[in-house]
């Protein structure tokens, strides 16, 4: 994942949004050299426009010979013949005009295809220790969608197997800290005032332990504090758990906002939950839709159908044929998950061998797949690449 150095927050902001979320920031050349010692498989230092040209030449010579696999990216405000000079002298390998948006985007590409070809690796660095971001969504609320995030990440970290970490991404109603009955002492809106040095050692005291491999990354007190959390935070959050986890489990809002927007381009598999309710189904339906316009990946999509035995006119074959999926994953109705989630006990926990319990247990074992070696690397239900959002805010949604 690329380095960019650079003080000014607003810029960083603009250049980790072309350069991707699992970007890390860091504000000067001090902290750069402390994040390196971390990444010996960085492939791109990207130094902002607020990097003193001199410091930059001095440290692009440095990493020439050091690590020599690194590519140096600078960024100016102005390029003319004087940076050029420098930038040639000192090794570095491209100069982006600081507006070139497109420019360092593909700069940061042929970085990594350099990578790649001095190392004669075939993956991109640090994949191999990667997790997985298994997102939780539905368009309607009261279907479950918080009850089954919870026992699948109950049922991904069962004895200790995997470490999991449960995201609340409702931002302004979450419910992971009440259903799991936690007291945290940080929430997800602490890493506003620490987003400038993010990463995983600054953001891990945030998270809340719940049980053997299992903590959690909670919403926000007061629903407010929503509108102080930058969207491009919760990209940058969830790509910095996803190389420390073995899975995370993120819980959103009923709604396409910008922050399920970003947790939508982390992700590697969509839960899509929908009750058998027309209500519920024809929101369901215009979600898949949209999830078209957004070009998310077919295969990722896996279709919940909680309350599945409900006798309300609906079969679950109608709910396949009116949105042209299969339903991956059925779930029994009981009086005893509301039980277990009103005692602060996941139903997993409470009954293990109650028929939902099963159900998501089960589901939880295909999703995980053979058990992982090396570092925290999981197989993958897919293969497909990161979604795009442009389609949908062109049509105005």
């Amino acid at each position: 994942m690329p380095i960019i150095v650079e003080s000014s927050q607003t810029n960083a902001d603009v250049f980790v949004s072309v350069t991707g979320a699992d970007s890390r920031v860091v504000s000067n050349l001090d902290e750069l050299k402390r994040s390196m010692s971390d990444s010996p498989d960085e492939y791109a230092i990207v130094l902002g426009p607020t990097v003193d040209l001199e410091a930059a030449a001095s440290l692009a010579d440095t990493l020439r010979v050091t690590r020599p696999t690194v590519s140096v990216i600078l960024i100016r405000r102005r390029v003319d013949t004087s940076v050029l000079a420098e930038a040639l002298r000192s090794g570095m390998r491209e100069v982006v005009d600081e507006r070139d948006l497109t420019g360092l985007g593909a700069a940061v590409s042929r970085a990594e295809q350099v990578w790649r070809a001095l190392t004669g690796s075939s993956d991109t660095p640090s994949a191999a220790s990667r997790g997985k971001v298994v997102t939780v969504f539905s368009p309607k609320g009261g279907v479950g969608k918080t009850t089954l995030a919870v026992n699948l990440g109950v049922a991904l970290a069962q004895n200790g197997a995997r470490k999991v970490c449960l995201v609340d991404l409702d931002l302004a109603f979450g419910d992971i800290a009440i259903t799991l009955q936690l007291f945290p002492a940080r929430t997800i809106a602490d890493a506003v005032h620490l987003q400038s040095g993010l990463d995983f050692p600054v953001l891990e005291p945030l998270l809340t332990e719940y049980q053997d491999g299992l903590c959690s990354l909670v919403a926000p007190v007061q629903p407010d504090a929503k509108d102080t959390i930058p969207a491009s935070l919760v990209g940058r959050i969830l790509s910095l758990l996803k190389h420390n986890f073995d899975f995370v489990v993120v819980d959103t809002a009923p709604a396409f906002d910008e922050f399920v927007l970003q947790a939508f381009d982390e992700t590697d598999e969509m839960l899509l939950v929908t009750t058998l309710d027309v209500p519920t189904l024809k929101n369901v339906k215009v979600a898949v839709e949209t999830l078209d316009l957004l070009n998310f990946p077919k295969p990722k999509r896996h279709l919940v159908l909680n309350r599945a035995d409900d006798k309300v006119g609906l079969s679950a074959g109608q709910v396949e044929s009116t949105l042209d999926m299969a339903i991956a994953l059925s779930v029994p109705t009981s009086s005893q998950v509301a039980h277990a989630t009103n005692s602060g006990e996941p139903i997993i926990n409470a009954h293990p061998r109650h028929p939902v319990s099963q159900a998501i247990t089960r589901f939880a074992g295909t999703l995980a797949g053979p058990p992982a070696t090396g570092g925290h690397k999981v197989a993958s239900l897919t293969g497909v690449g990161t979604p795009k959002r442009s389609l949908l805010r062109r049509n105005g949604r």
